[in-house]
């Protein structure tokens, strides 16, 4: 079984862990969220140089059998021998003695073929359950189904909302027909202003005000109703882990996503692939 089958939604922790101040706000919301059974968790050993992972162990301590537990390793540490040494920093910070998904960052310099045969021993050791890509677009995922061990590639995590739909042309269909889940990050967008610009949008707002929603709430929604994807928003307020949640229990109609079609058009010819 895909280690990350049966999630729609996840908690991300990008920020997170890189100001002390914060830190019991975060464990308090990723602890929240868990109550909610919001259970996977995505963090990476860049967010906060190992900050976020250390804020992730802390709100799991206790409770890792039910937590599904995802983590990503810069490109530089993707070496055969490297990805061993990074891997275990990542369980010692987390408190953990596995990752149940462990994901390539994004594409550096470091052979793909490389990286996999270090995430294959990794995990016939059993220090992940599963392994994955981040930020590959379709040419990058044909080239690693290619390697040695990229038929086991369990997922692909890219920025994906309603404002931002490109992988819709080739990338997700490409997953999706080989059965990869897609992780999207930044669902609700990247930054304040263009958080702003989409929940803004008036059929947003008038699909949200239908539902009794909020835009966020049915921006989220519209992602989750997309065949083999999981959203990770992150949320440090307890009203905003409580939205999310939320939104789970919103059901779009036909009608509903012909309006949001209209205002955030699919895409008509391959498109760049949103990096952040």
């Amino acid at each position: 079984m895909n280690a990350i089958a049966g999630h729609r939604l996840g908690q991300g922790t990008w920020y997170m862990g890189e100001n002390a101040a914060a830190r019991n706000d975060e464990v308090r919301a990723l602890q929240l969220g868990m109550d909610l059974g919001i259970t996977l968790i995505d963090t990476a050993e860049m967010y906060g140089e190992g900050g976020a992972e250390k804020v992730v162990g802390a709100a799991i301590a206790g409770r890792r059998d039910e937590v599904t537990l995802v983590s990503k390793v810069y490109p530089h540490n993707a070496g055969r021998a490297d990805v061993q040494r990074a891997c275990e920093r990542s369980l010692a910070r987390l408190g953990t003695d596995r990752i149940d998904l462990y994901l390539l960052h994004w594409r550096g310099g470091v052979p793909l073929a490389e990286t996999l045969e270090g995430f294959e021993r990794l995990r016939a050791a059993g220090k992940i359950l599963a392994y994955g890509v981040s930020n590959f677009d379709t040419a990058d995922m044909d080239e690693a189904a290619r390697v040695p061990g990229g038929r086991a590639i369990a997922a692909n995590q890219v920025m994906y909302n309603l404002r931002r739909r490109g992988i819709e042309f080739d990338l997700l269909p490409w997953c999706r027909e080989r059965t990869v889940p897609l992780m999207a990050y930044s669902p609700l967008e990247s930054g304040r202003r263009e958080q702003q610009r989409l929940f803004a949008d008036p059929s947003l707002r008038q699909v949200a005000d239908r539902h009794g929603a909020t835009p966020a709430q049915v921006a989220l929604a519209w992602l989750m109703a997309q065949q083999g994807v999981i959203a990770i928003p992150k949320a440090v307020q307890p009203e905003h882990v409580r939205a999310n949640r939320a939104a789970l229990d919103i059901v779009l109609t036909s009608e509903d996503l012909a309006v949001l079609d209209a205002a955030f058009p699919p895409p008509a010819r391959k498109m760049p692939l949103d990096v952040l």
